[in-house]
C-alpha cells in the first residue's frame, strides 16, 4: 500500500487552487494573462499509477477588453498579440501587455517599475530613426523658432476696379490703390512676428501692380513688387510667370537675420466681384513650449506646442513571439525572452499587422474570467477534499493491519 497517490493528489491540487487563486486575485490587472495549471500522470514500472504531478503552468494571451482611460499615457494594443518592449537602466529588455506609463524626470517614458518603454527616435530632418530601439524620450525644450520662407495667398481682384486717379501710391493714402489686405504676419528668424500687406492698384483694363509694406514701411523703397500683374478676359492670371513674387531682403533692425520670402499668389482671379482675399498661408512660426502630446495607432508620438505647431517626437515599437507560453513571467506584469519563446521580432505597429495597432486613453483589462475561476475553485476544492480522502482511507487500513493479531 502507498500514500503516494494521494499525497500526490493533495500537491497538485493544491498547485492548481494556487494558480486559480492567482488568476483572481489578478482580475484587476491592467493587461495581465490568465494561468491554468496542467497535470500528467506517474508511473514507475507497473501498470499501477503513482498519482499525478504538475506539467506545466500555460498562460492565455487573448486579448482582453479595451476600457477608457482619461490619461494619454495609458495604452491599449488592440487586435494583435504584440508586448510593449521595455528596457531597464542596465540595458536589460522585458515585454509587458500593460500599457499604463508615465514620464519620470528625465522625460522617458516608463512603467510603474521604471522600466522604459522603447521605440525609435526622430532623426535631424525630422523623421523616424530605424534601427535598433531605444528608450524613448520626450524632450521639454522650447521649439526652435522658424523665419518665413514662403507665403501662399489667393485674391480676387474686382474687375469693376477703374484706374486710381491719384498718384504715386502711397500705403497711408486709399485713394492711390484699390485694394490691401495682410498677409502676416510673418516670423523673422528670432521668431518675432512682423505684419506684411499687400496692395494692389489697377493701371489698365487686366493689369494691376502690386506694393507692398513691412510693419508701415514700404518694401522696395516703394517700387512695385510685381509690375504688371495681367489677367485674360476669363479673370484668370496670365503674369507674373510662376505667379508669384519676393520680398526682402528686410532687416528689422533688431538683430535677427534679414527676411526674404517668397509669396505665391497662384490662383488668384479677377472676377467681377468683391475685392476679397480666400486662402492664406505661410511657414514660420516664433517659438513655443511643449503643452501635450498624443500617441497615435501607428505609435507615432506627436508633441503640441504654444506656438501652435506639431512636431513628430518618436514612435512606439512592438514585439511578437513564435511561442508566447514560452516567455519567462518576472513578475511586475513583464515576461522575459527565452530559447522556447522564440526570438523577439520587432517593428511598429499599425492597422491590419501582426503585431496590433495603438489606442491612446485606453487600457487592455485582465482576461481573466471571473465567474469561470470561482467555477474551477469549487472543483479544485472537491479534487483536494477526495485526495484527502484517499490519504485517509490509507491510514485506516494501516491501522487495521497493526491490530491484526
Amino acid at each position: 500500500m502507498s500514500f503516494s497517490q494521494g499525497i500526490s493528489g493533495l500537491g497538485v491540487a493544491a498547485a492548481n487552487l494556487d494558480v486559480i487563486g492567482n488568476n483572481i486575485a489578478n482580475s484587476g490587472t491592467v493587461g495581465y494573462k490568465s494561468a491554468a495549471a496542467t497535470f500528467q500522470d506517474v508511473y514507475a514500472g507497473s501498470r499501477v499509477g503513482l498519482g499525478a504531478s504538475v506539467s506545466g503552468v500555460t498562460q492565455n494571451f487573448t486579448q482582453g477588453v479595451t476600457q477608457s482611460s482619461s490619461r494619454p499615457l495609458d495604452v491599449a494594443i488592440l487586435n494583435g498579440d504584440g508586448f510593449y518592449r521595455l528596457s531597464s537602466p542596465s540595458g536589460e529588455v522585458m515585454y509587458s501587455r500593460n500599457g499604463q506609463f508615465t514620464r519620470d524626470k528625465d522625460g522617458y517614458i516608463v512603467n510603474a517599475s521604471g522600466l522604459r518603454l522603447t521605440g525609435y527616435g526622430v532623426n535631424a530632418s525630422g523623421g523616424i530613426n530605424g534601427g535598433t530601439p531605444s528608450p524613448i524620450q520626450i524632450q521639454s525644450a522650447s521649439m526652435t523658432p522658424n523665419p518665413t520662407g514662403n507665403v501662399n495667398a489667393v485674391f480676387n481682384l474686382d474687375a469693376r476696379s477703374t484706374v486710381p486717379t491719384k498718384t504715386p501710391f502711397n500705403p497711408a493714402d486709399s485713394a492711390t490703390f484699390n485694394y490691401s489686405n495682410a498677409i502676416g504676419p510673418v516670423y523673422d528668424s528670432l521668431g518675432n512676428p512682423h505684419d506684411v500687406a499687400v496692395y494692389f492698384v489697377k493701371t489698365a483694363a487686366n493689369t494691376w501692380n502690386v506694393y507692398g509694406t513691412a510693419d508701415g514701411t514700404p518694401l522696395a523703397a516703394g517700387a512695385p513688387l510685381i509690375t504688371g500683374m495681367t489677367f485674360d478676359t476669363k479673370g484668370v492670371m496670365t503674369a507674373p510667370a510662376g505667379g508669384s513674387m519676393n520680398i526682402g531682403p528686410i532687416n528689422f533692425a533688431n538683430g535677427s537675420a534679414p527676411l526674404t520670402a517668397k509669396v505665391d499668389l497662384t490662383g488668384t482671379t479677377q472676377f467681377g466681384a468683391t475685392n476679397g482675399m480666400t486662402k492664406l498661408s505661410q511657414d514660420g512660426y516664433k517659438s513655443g513650449e511643449l503643452t501635450s502630446f498624443s500617441i497615435n495607432p501607428d505609435g507615432t508620438i506627436t508633441g503640441k506646442f504654444s506656438n501652435e505647431q506639431t512636431k513628430l517626437m518618436g514612435q512606439i515599437v512592438l514585439s511578437s513571439f513564435a511561442n508566447p507560453n514560452g516567455l519567462q513571467p518576472k513578475g511586475n506584469n513583464v515576461w522575459a525572452e527565452t530559447l522556447a519563446s522564440g526570438n523577439a521580432l520587432t517593428g511598429t505597429p499599425g492597422e491590419g499587422t501582426k503585431m496590433g495597432s495603438l489606442a491612446s486613453g485606453a487600457l487592455e483589462s485582465s482576461n481573466v474570467d471571473l465567474t469561470s475561476e470561482l467555477v474551477n475553485l469549487i472543483v479544485a476544492q472537491r479534487n483536494y477534499q477526495a485526495n484527502a480522502q484517499t490519504v485517509k482511507t490509507q491510514d485506516q487500513i494501516m491501522q487495521t493491519l497493526m491490530n491484526i493479531r
